[in-house]
């Protein structure tokens, strides 16, 4: 069976309105989501309140707290619907299980995660030895469409800089 087909006959629809969360960081959420439609941001919030976004998630995306899921903790960051989100749930174990017994569903996953991990790892790179305009830069060559679909704000919580420094970057870049 397909991991889609899966997921199809397995999960559950769900439905949130922007700024609805699905979890926030602190909670028990041992699901895992995929996007149909809609856009999400994934954020960290430090001691003082501070909001950093880790990712934001587009339509064909998938997302979860592994940490709570898979390792029974609590969330470590929080999921806001940033727009209308057409959803479909799947408990985590439903998943688990399926990858223990089906070659097929265990190979999508095994691709999945790769994909996730390689995807982390550009993620972390780009946070610890690029600049704040290179950051950008790179945002703006990968997912040109992301500044359409959220605040500058947001934009510079996810670079990591504060809204006057990403007005400073955009305007040496158009200069």
């Amino acid at each position: 069976m397909k991991l889609g087909e899966f997921i199809a006959q397995n999960g559950t629809s769900l439905s949130k309105q922007p700024g609805q969360h699905l979890f926030r960081q602190g909670d028990q959420d041992s699901s895992l989501y995929f996007v149909k439609t809609g856009l999400l941001k994934a954020y960290y919030l430090s001691a003082d309140g501070k909001e950093n976004i880790k990712s934001f998630i587009l339509p064909d995306d998938y997302i979860g707290s592994l940490m709570a899921s898979h390792a029974g903790k609590s969330c470590t960051f929080s999921l806001v619907c940033l727009k209308q989100c057409d959803l479909t749930v799947l408990p985590f174990n439903t998943l688990y299980q399926a990858v223990r017994t089906d070659p097929d569903i265990s190979a999508a996953v095994v691709d999945f995660l790769l994909g996730f991990a390689m995807k982390k790892e550009v993620r972390e790179y780009e946070l610890l030895c690029l600049s704040a305009q290179d950051r950008y830069k790179r945002l703006l060559e990968n997912t040109p469409d992301i500044l359409k679909l959220v605040t500058q704000n947001e934009i510079a919580r996810y670079l990591g800089v504060t809204p006057v420094g990403l007005s400073r970057i955009k305007k040496r870049l158009t200069t």
